[in-house]
């Protein structure tokens, strides 16, 4: 019966860390896609993220715990827009509340820099589905880095 169980429990973690793996297999091939249909020059981070840099801009990056001021475009990878700053109307966050993908990202930006960052859903909002943006989403952003 120990056995049995054992068995069972290693079955059930195989099987949930399949998913997980499988899913990120699928995000990165759904950004490698758009990064070739694109003609981007991304660089792939340790974490999953892609990221372009457009424009470095200055020589301090943000920390964690600062907070940012950007404008931005989120869309899908099949184009939908999902959010996006007014022209010229820059939002201010704290770094540490944003999704995984800004945490990582957006330090990649001096101040004035600008690129995208091409964000797998477990970086993202992973399995949940959050306002128009479905489940599973592959999340892009075009982003300046105003000020922080």
């Amino acid at each position: 019966m120990k056995r049995l169980l054992c068995l069972l429990i290693g079955l059930t973690t195989l099987a949930m860390s399949c998913g997980k793996e499988d899913q990120s297999k699928i995000d990165r091939d759904k950004i490698v896609q758009f990064i070739d249909d694109n003609n981007l020059n991304a660089i792939e981070d340790d974490s999953g993220l892609f990221y372009v840099i457009n424009v470095p801009g200055g020589a301090d990056k943000p920390i964690l715990s600062d907070s940012v001021t950007i404008e931005y475009r989120g869309a899908l990878t099949n184009g939908m827009v999902f959010d996006q700053t007014e022209a010229n109307m820059a939002r201010t966050f704290r770094l540490s509340d944003l999704i995984e993908g800004w945490k990582i990202g957006i330090p990649k930006f001096g101040r004035g820099g600008s690129g995208v960052l091409l964000v797998p859903s477990a970086l993202g909002y992973g399995d949940r589905r959050i306002g128009s943006i479905p489940n599973n989403s592959v999340l892009i952003f075009d982003i300046t880095l105003d000020d922080f």
